[in-house]
């Protein structure tokens, strides 16, 4: 019988929010801000506000159709946050999230430390989105650590719904991973949400988790 423990835990929440949703009311940053799009050719302030010493990854999103989004204050880069449009690796689990058309994934999004707590973020998410609505796209993911307060704060106020859990356990040498549906969330959208993270992998995870535990009952 197998003897190895299976460690089961959430390493995050995918947020959705369709871009038919009325926009929150009175969400504005504490400071007075622009948001725009930037291209390679800022490639230089980005990494510094992104804290990275080699900006040759930067340039790999930009040429396979990345962007990148920004918060300017007083002419300085605030925060910042990228946009994928087909697919992106979710690095901290090692598992892609393939998109529709009409579909997006906003990722990787930072605030400088001296721009926090302005509602930057909150409103950077709201430039993005509504800028993805006036190209035709009809729904945004993103992803928050579970014990991201912040970022989800910032997600809620800029109208995005927590709908899926993203569960992972250790049986063996494997990790398997499945998807929970929130509470109240149609099951259509949890579906949406196993076909972009993990096909129907999770069902047939689950049957194998299963086997393992009824051989150690």
């Amino acid at each position: 019988m197998p003897s190895t423990e299976s460690d089961s835990r959430r390493p995050g929440t995918l947020w959705v929010r369709n871009l038919d949703w009325p926009l929150p009311d009175n969400i504005v940053p504490r400071v007075p801000a622009t948001f725009r799009c930037i291209g390679p050719d800022e490639i230089d302030s980005l990494a510094q506000v992104m804290r990275l010493d080699n900006s040759a990854i930067l340039q790999q999103r930009f040429a396979s159709g990345k962007r990148c989004c920004v918060a300017q204050v007083e002419g300085a880069l605030a925060a910042y946050g990228w946009v994928s449009l087909n697919e992106e690796e979710i690095g901290e689990i090692r598992l892609r999230i393939h998109l529709m058309p009409g579909e997006a994934y906003i990722w990787d999004c930072g605030t400088a430390p001296a721009y926090r707590r302005l509602r930057l973020y909150t409103a950077l998410l709201l430039h993005i989105t509504d800028q993805l609505r006036a190209e035709g796209l009809c729904r945004a993911w993103i992803g928050a650590d579970g014990d991201n307060v912040a970022s989800q704060q910032g997600m809620a106020l800029a109208g995005f719904r927590p709908v899926a859990d993203l569960v992972v356990a250790r049986v063996l040498a494997m990790r398997m991973f499945w998807v929970r549906g929130r509470a109240g969330v149609p099951e259509a959208v949890v579906t949406d949400v196993r076909r972009a993270l993990l096909g129907n992998r999770d069902q047939a995870w689950l049957g194998a988790l299963s086997r393992v535990k009824a051989d150690r009952a």
